[in-house]
């Protein structure tokens, strides 16, 4: 049986199971249905309101993704490359990367108030801090050889070295902490959302709890976990694949 086929039928016992539970155990308006969820889709996507809220929190997404990832791998070279910046900067970015994002969330309306700015600021540092030590953890691990080869080569030790040797080096280790990355960016950036104003998924989700519409709730909670799981596997699983073949890691991993 392919694997394709044993997630659908997996799928498939679910939503009957989910059904089955709804009717049997009368949820009402606790849980909604199967149906009821489907409905909510339906008419989500025919008025227009889900695709504007999914096409602006993926531009927000997307904006504050890339912003960390440059932010994060400079920061990750920089904490690699100089033990004082390591043992101070770095220590306080390990500090950091267990503080939940939202955490910063009020700061940020104060700062910025209730505007897209806040929401993209929380959720580059959402993704922000693991960038960073994944790019620090592969820089670290670079064979001395690759740097000792290309400056004999003439490349010197400055910007040349860090995007033409390290980064490309580094990469096996930091495509794991791009797709960590990419998911506590979704964390943050629907936590923002919820009190942001504007359009979005996480500010749509509070609606549903004003109106007490669960299955518009529940139809977003799987508008984002099909997002995250499509886009992981068709973009970051296969990149991370390709990049394992090329390095001649991919028999590594089981």
């Amino acid at each position: 049986m392919s694997t394709a086929l044993r997630r659908t039928i997996f799928l498939v016992l679910i939503l009957i199971a989910w059904e089955a539970g709804y009717r049997i155990f009368d949820w009402g308006w606790k849980f909604p249905s199967v149906l009821q969820t489907f409905q909510a889709f339906y008419d989500g996507f025919v008025h227009g309101q889900l695709l504007e809220a999914t096409l602006e929190s993926i531009r927000r997404l997307l904006t504050a993704f890339v912003l960390a990832i440059a932010i994060g791998t400079v920061l990750g070279f920089l904490f690699a490359r100089y033990r004082i910046l390591d043992d101070t900067i770095g220590f306080l970015v390990v500090a950091l990367q267990t503080v939940p994002s939202i955490a910063w969330l009020p700061f940020s309306i104060i700062w910025f108030g209730m505007n897209d700015f806040s929401v993209v600021f929380i959720t580059t540092l959402g993704a922000t801090w693991t960038m960073a030590m994944s790019s620090r953890t592969g820089i670290m691990n670079i064979p001395p050889l690759y740097i000792k080869a290309a400056q004999t080569m003439g490349t010197g030790n400055g910007f040349k070295m860090f995007y033409q040797v390290m980064v490309p080096a580094a990469f096996p280790h930091m495509i794991t902490g791009v797709r960590v990355a990419w998911a506590f960016a979704w964390r943050a950036l629907v936590a923002g959302e919820l009190i942001a104003k504007g359009v979005g998924l996480g500010q749509l989700l509070q609606d549903g709890r004003n109106l007490a519409d669960t299955a518009l709730m529940l139809s977003i909670v799987i508008i984002i976990a099909v997002l995250g799981t499509l886009s992981d596997h068709f973009c970051f699983k296969k990149l991370e694949d390709t990049i394992l073949i090329r390095y001649g890691l991919a028999g590594q991993k089981k």
